[in-house]
């Protein structure tokens, strides 16, 4: 049975990602993971060009971000919107930087979020569609938004389960300011490939089924799915975003557990 760390680049000592602490280090970084999709690509017999790299800047401070702009990312995403919110404000300076709400939401966060993303990747309630669209109508914006699916079944994570999804995407037409573009999972987090492989499947086939009948403006082409552990598995299954964080900017500090409520387990994810 393949293991993750069979397609993983070495970490230190520790099993952990080196901190990027200088914008030669973020452009290593991020030149080594495109390395990575692009082995993947091949691997899979798919077009580079068709997957996007999203790193994953979540409880790293703002010096951190502007190096990692500097070396040329110009999305970020965030998984606590208070976090990112308060990052967009200190960051407004770089116009061109644009910001992706990968986590949880709540609806009483849905007015921020109206006002600075560009992107939210964790729609799974039919109220927070609607506090999110009467935010955004407020603000005279509209937002690309993926279906977040729980895939692996698990009672931490957040998303809706699989056989719920259609029902959910049939209902979205309502809310104008969203603009659906697929769907997102988090995996099982499992040091073996092969348990982690059928989540993505999972929703790549769930993708290919609903996008047969899909209602009129809900555009199902994007798959949102792989991390720093996982993304090569992903790419093989279908991914079109992949969200890299510790690949890119280093080891957090900060547990994840505090990132993803419930998943306090010994092994977490690793962005």
């Amino acid at each position: 049975m393949q293991s993750l760390s069979e397609t993983q680049p070495r970490h230190d000592k520790c099993g952990r990602y080196p901190e990027a602490v200088t914008v030669e280090d973020f452009q290593s970084n991020l030149a080594a993971v495109r390395a990575r999709i692009e082995a993947a690509c091949r691997r899979a017999g798919r077009d580079p060009t068709e997957v996007r790299l999203l790193p994953v800047s979540k409880t790293k401070p703002e010096a951190s971000l502007r190096q990692a702009y500097a070396a040329g990312c110009r999305l970020l995403g965030e998984n606590k919107v208070q976090e990112a919110f308060g990052k967009w404000k200190a960051m407004q300076d770089l116009a061109d930087l644009r910001w992706s709400v990968i986590g949880h939401l709540q609806t009483n966060k849905t007015k921020l979020v109206a006002q600075f993303a560009s992107e939210f990747q964790a729609l799974d309630s039919m109220r927070v569609a609607e506090a999110l669209d009467r935010r955004l109508q407020i603000e005279g914006r509209s937002l690309d938004v993926f279906v977040q699916v729980n895939t692996s079944s698990e009672a931490s994570k957040y998303g809706l389960a699989p056989d719920a999804v259609s029902d959910f995407i049939q209902e979205l037409p309502a809310f104008s300011a969203l603009r659906v573009r697929g769907l997102m999972t988090l995996a099982l987090f499992a040091a073996e490939a092969e348990r982690v492989r059928p989540c993505f499947v999972l929703l790549r086939e769930l993708r290919d089924r609903l996008r047969q009948d899909a209602p009129p403006g809900i555009v199902l082409d994007e798959l949102s799915m792989g991390m720093s552990g996982d993304f090569e598995i992903a790419i093989e299954e279908g991914a079109t975003v992949v969200r890299v964080g510790q690949a890119i900017f280093g080891a957090r500090t900060s547990p994840d557990a505090y990132y993803w409520p419930g998943e306090g387990n010994p092994k977490e994810p690793s962005i």
